[in-house]
């Protein structure tokens, strides 16, 4: 028996791969699934099944495409109505697997379809719960996403989750060990650690939400504080999952286009296009295609583009690092936007030799803000972290606008003034002053460095840190 989990950093997503005698099922899988196919024709196995532990709201699942590439049966838990071929088990249901076999344990609350699989070893011994997103390590699923499908309430959500884990979770022997889809950094929970696997008996005693002390009101409570709305792009991606979606080769092919700075050009003045400029922050600083914005490649830069546009349909132009273009293609299909029409041929650079305007953002280091802090109104400090982190500790006096809400913003800004922009590191600060930039602002200055570097030069008045309660 072979179990590998196939974690995805920027999306904090696990996928799993089990292997038993020749036959194989994936779990909550990419859409991106040559990984998975490779794994499967290097071990001469088949893939028998692929599970789904619910319809996932915060990235676009490999189901379709892996189940057409392998004749795999697709297996939703109990009142899920997926739009093409799959099984919709009973709870209960177990599959065979090589010499392995998954019983499916329904368990609503995150979502009303929400499932785990208990796998039993060769022995058949329980031995590993595939828990998607009802429990994570530390945390459970937010019951807040699936209340206008369910027609319920949150607090009714939450219920219907205490339910399902002290009914059949709870019971089950503390040496399982629990696989869960997401970690610390997914917006499917609030205090997800930054573990990725564990033992059931010690989710027991360390996960809040796990406390088999806890009442069912209790339990409610803790679950629905903290929360926030969730990004735009998760209904979308839900309704992929469920009614199907063009294979990722098609979405790569568009996308993969390459464009001269002429073309690039004239596709921008012609359609609606979002130009999205992957390069790393403080290189994109230096010059850009006037009204591009900054999602560096190398950060959390699905999730940011699921955060900040809104429509999946919405077309977007590339620029990127050389050899780059298909890695960012497909992670942007990875989160439902499929319309890349293409990327600029050689890059910034072919824009600068075509003679094409561009423009620059001025940044500052952590002294430099120090030395403006002290001498100018700290509201023109802008802390565009998420509010959970400012709360947890911050600069006096400065304003905080997190990127998250961007566009939901209370914030005004006097275009005759100049505001400086700090976030963790670096990364969100320089996605929203390129965004605002993008809207007319003009005189926004970017802090190359982070909170921590900030407060590391102690020159600047600090709040009483508070735990934080929430990484939402």
């Amino acid at each position: 028996m072979q179990i590998e989990q196939i974690y995805t950093g920027c999306l904090a997503q696990g996928a799993y791969y089990i292997e038993s005698e020749g036959e194989a099922v994936v779990i909550d899988p990419l859409r991106d699934i040559d990984n998975y196919l490779a794994k499967a024709k290097r071990n001469n196995a088949t893939i028998k099944y692929v599970f789904e532990t619910h319809f996932h709201a915060d990235f676009v699942s490999g189901h379709m495409d892996l189940a057409k590439a392998t004749g795999a049966t697709i297996v939703y838990g109990p009142t899920a109505q997926p739009a093409f071929n799959a099984t919709v088990a009973k709870d209960g249901e177990k599959f065979k697997v090589g010499k392995i076999e998954f019983e499916l344990l329904h368990t609503p609350g995150h979502t009303m379809e929400s499932c785990c699989y208990l796998m039993y070893d060769e022995n058949g011994k329980p031995a590993a719960l595939f828990s998607g997103d009802t429990i994570f390590i530390g945390d459970v699923g937010r019951p807040d996403l699936a209340q206008k499908a369910a027609n319920l309430t949150l607090e009714e959500l939450a219920g219907l989750l205490f339910d399902s884990i002290h009914t059949k979770i709870l019971p089950l022997s503390d040496e399982i060990i629990v696989y869960p889809a997401h970690g610390a950094g997914s917006a499917c929970g609030k205090k997800m650690s930054a573990e990725t696997t564990d033992s059931l008996g010690h989710q027991k005693v360390s996960n809040y939400a796990m406390n088999a002390s806890l009442t069912r009101d209790a339990f409610i409570k803790e679950v629905t504080q903290g929360l926030v709305t969730p990004p735009g792009y998760f209904p979308f991606n839900v309704q992929m999952n469920k009614m199907g979606y063009e294979s990722i080769d098609t979405v790569i092919e568009r996308g993969s286009k390459a464009l001269s700075a002429n073309a690039f050009e004239a596709a921008a003045d012609e359609t609606e296009a979002i130009i999205i400029d992957t390069r790393k922050p403080e290189i994109f600083g230096h010059g850009f295609i006037p009204n591009s914005i900054n999602i560096g490649i190398d950060g959390s830069f699905a999730v940011w583009v699921g955060a900040l546009i809104k429509n999946v349909s919405q077309p977007i132009l590339l620029v990127t690092e050389e050899g780059r273009e298909i890695e960012v293609v497909t992670r942007l299909a990875r989160v439902g936007f499929d319309q890349a029409m293409g990327y600029l041929k050689g890059g910034f650079e072919a824009w600068k030799q075509a003679r094409k305007p561009f423009d620059t953002i001025d940044s500052i280091d952590a002294n430099e803000l120090a030395i403006i802090y002290a001498h100018q109104d700290p509201q023109l400090i802008i802390d565009v972290r998420k509010k959970s982190e400012f709360d947890t500790e911050h600069i006096l006096g400065v304003t905080n606008s997190p990127l998250d809400f961007i566009d939901n913003s209370q914030l005004i800004l006097d275009p005759s003034k100049t505001y400086y922009v700090h976030c963790a590191g670096g990364y969100r600060s320089m996605i929203y002053t390129s965004i605002m930039r993008s809207r007319g602002y003009q005189n926004l200055i970017n802090c190359n460095n982070g909170f921590n570097q900030l407060k590391a030069t102690g020159k600047f008045k600090l709040s009483e840190f508070a735990a934080q309660n929430t990484q939402l």
